[in-house]
C-alpha cells in the first residue's frame, strides 16, 4: 500500500502542477484557448513512468521513476523525452505496442526474474494506467524503445 500511495501521490502532484500551468485563472472557471476552444483541466500528456523489480504485487519498491510531458513540448525528467514522446505518438499512446516481445534474433535466457514497468497519468487528454511485467531484465531491454528506457 505504501508503494501505491506514493505513486498515486506523485501522479496527483504532477497532474496538479500541469493543471496549474495549463489553466491559469480561478479554479472552476470556464477556460478557453486563443481559438475559443474549451481547455481541459489536465495537460494533454503528463505521465509518471516507473520501473520496479518483481511483479508489482510483491511489495518491492520502485527502482526508478521519471516524469514525461509531451505537450506543448517534450519535457520532464525522462532522459530522452523528445524520443519517448515521438515513440508514444507513433504508437498513438498504445503502451502494449511499445512493450511487445523482443524482435527476432534477440536471445535472452528463460530465467524468471520479473521487472514491472508502469505508466500513470494523462495521455492525449485521456487518463492512463498501464502496467506490464517482463520475465527478466534482458527481455525488458530487448522489447522496448525509449519510453521505459531510463
Amino acid at each position: 500500500m505504501r508503494k501505491t500511495l506514493g505513486r498515486t501521490t506523485l501522479v496527483a502532484a504532477l497532474a496538479l502542477a500541469g493543471a496549474a500551468v495549463a489553466v491559469p485563472g480561478a479554479a472552476g472557471a470556464d477556460q478557453h484557448d486563443t481559438r475559443g476552444a474549451a481547455m481541459s483541466l489536465y495537460p494533454p500528456s503528463a505521465l509518471v513512468l516507473t520501473v520496479a523489480p518483481g511483479t508489482g504485487d510483491d511489495g518491492a519498491s520502485v527502482q526508478r521513476a521519471v516524469t514525461l510531458a509531451c505537450a506543448p513540448t517534450p519535457s520532464g525528467t525522462h532522459p530522452a523525452a523528445k524520443q519517448a514522446c515521438a515513440e508514444l505518438s507513433h504508437n498513438q499512446g498504445n503502451f502494449a505496442a511499445i512493450t511487445a516481445g523482443p524482435p527476432a534474433g534477440v536471445m535472452c535466457t528463460k530465467e524468471w526474474k520479473p521487472v514491472t514497468v508502469t505508466a500513470d497519468g494523462v495521455w492525449d487528454g485521456q487518463r492512463v494506467s498501464y502496467r506490464y511485467t517482463f520475465g527478466n531484465p534482458c527481455i525488458k531491454q530487448a522489447s522496448q524503445g525509449v519510453v521505459f528506457n531510463f
